[in-house]
């Protein structure tokens, strides 16, 4: 059976594999990961799927602003072992973070991804045409979600990181990781 659970520190080292095997090396080329990078994830929206004690899915959201300082979430990364690919746990992942995120006072939630994957859960081009990434993105892949009626009305400029910052030993951990990631390869 598969638990959705709040993300512990036990899992990161797990999460980390996880997303290089989705996702590889490339994933810390993204504009997505500027905007995460050094901060923590919003608080309570950083959940761990585990089956038997093993982390197979992973999903984070994190606190940005938009360019006229409307606050949001990004979402990102969502991540499935590739082993259950496929059998609905990416939306259920999905399901329990937007849940969780309305609970919490969150009107908005922004990503970039796979829009026909991203509709079904209410995600619209439309809601984010007059925003942008920090950076390079894929305008059709850029996407936005309202939790509360009109939270994205007017929204428009270029996202920034709001979050707040990670504690230095969290960073030094990254830091080393992503060094021995570079070595490996």
């Amino acid at each position: 059976m598969i638990q959705i659970r709040d993300e512990i520190a036990s899992d990161v080292a797990a999460r980390e594999h996880l997303l290089d095997a989705c996702f590889g090396p490339g994933r810390f080329l993204k504009t997505s990961q500027r905007l995460r990078e050094g901060r923590r994830p919003a608080r309570g929206l950083a959940l761990s799927a585990v089956r038997d004690e093993k982390l197979v899915g992973t999903v984070r959201l994190w606190d940005v602003e938009t360019g006229c300082g409307r606050p949001a979430l990004l979402l990102g990364p969502l991540a499935v072992d590739p082993a259950l690919q496929g059998a609905g746990l990416g939306a259920m992942l999905m399901r329990t973070a937007l849940v969780r995120a309305a609970e919490l006072g969150n009107g908005a939630v922004l990503l970039v991804g796979d829009a026909p994957y991203y509709a079904r859960f209410g995600f619209a081009q439309a809601k984010a045409a007059d925003l942008y990434m920090p950076g390079p993105f894929e305008r059709e892949r850029f996407l936005g979600l309202e939790l509360a009626a009109g939270a994205l009305e007017g929204a428009a400029g270029v996202l920034r990181a709001t979050g707040a910052l990670d504690t230095l030993p969290e960073v030094a951990a990254d830091i080393a990781a992503v060094a021995a990631r570079r070595r490996a390869a």
